[in-house]
């Protein structure tokens, strides 16, 4: 499955540490093995799907997107829980 990652989500990950990358990463191989395993989303973000991990002791949701016909797995957004979908529902639009 290709991986591809939006601009702001790359900018977001620049930002995070050595061992929190990790943790994402191996948090997007789960997800290649099984686009279902996060919850799909209602309304605005139907095609969105939110996978939640911990990234050291703190809950952080990661957005994406899965495109079956083309195998394709686009990542969206990555933070914490506060203002989260407020911020997806800007970078969705």
């Amino acid at each position: 499955m290709n991986v591809v990652a939006i601009p702001s989500f790359r900018k977001i990950i620049k930002k995070l540490h050595p061992n929190q990358k990790k943790v994402l990463d191996e948090a997007v191989r789960k997800i290649c093995e099984n686009p279902n395993l996060g919850e799909q989303k209602v309304g605005d973000l139907a095609e969105v799907y939110v996978y939640k991990f911990k990234v050291s002791a703190q809950l952080m949701l990661l957005a994406y997107k899965v495109d079956i016909q083309e195998a394709t797995l686009t990542l969206l957004h990555l933070a914490p829980h506060e203002n989260f979908y407020r911020d997806l529902k800007t970078k969705n639009h």
